[in-house]
């Protein structure tokens, strides 16, 4: 399992429900990455996507507490464990942690690798990503150029969890 995002400069991704920044090299590099996958969410960040629909060309799962939550094209889930059981068996480089805050900070101890747009800029945010950078257990790989669309300037990051949990209630060090 991997987890993708893009963040800015003090990790945020959100403000009152909605992303940080719209940057089309993020989101072509996203869309490459993470079709023909599985997307993993929460339900705010699917009811975030145009009209709340699913991501097209990939497997949405959706972990919610709502019980009586079903949307066309979706998995719901209801707990971490029911989670990775819904994708115990794929190929781990097909899965991506996609959002929001709560749902990566479940699910980042069992991501071997982290696909991060970093921003250098610092708008005003209420969700974060953990910030790896902190983490022993991640260590970041490798940064591409540093990039700029609409004035903003982003560099492709790669992190890799040393460590990473094989179950839910196994050893977790984030």
């Amino acid at each position: 399992m991997n987890a993708i995002a893009a963040v800015s400069a003090a990790w945020g991704i959100g403000r009152e429900g909605d992303l940080l920044f719209r940057i089309s090299g993020d989101l072509t590099r996203f869309r490459a990455l993470t079709s023909g996958g599985t997307v993993i969410m929460g339900r705010k960040t699917l009811d975030s996507l145009p009209g709340g629909r699913p991501l097209p060309k990939r497997r949405n799962v959706v972990l919610t507490r709502d019980s009586a939550f079903a949307r066309e094209g979706v998995e719901a889930a209801r707990s971490l464990e029911e989670v990775l059981s819904l994708v115990e068996g794929e190929d781990p480089e097909t899965v991506w942690v996609c959002g929001g805050g709560e749902v990566y900070r479940m699910l980042l101890p069992f991501c071997h690798l982290c696909r991060i747009t970093w921003v250098r800029a610092a708008p005003p945010c209420d969700a974060f990503f953990p910030n790896l950078d902190q983490l022993d257990q991640w260590k970041r790989l490798e940064a591409g150029e540093v990039l700029s669309e609409d004035g903003l300037e982003y560099q492709f990051v790669d992190y890799e969890n040393r460590a990473p949990a094989r179950k839910a209630g196994g050893p977790c060090r984030t």
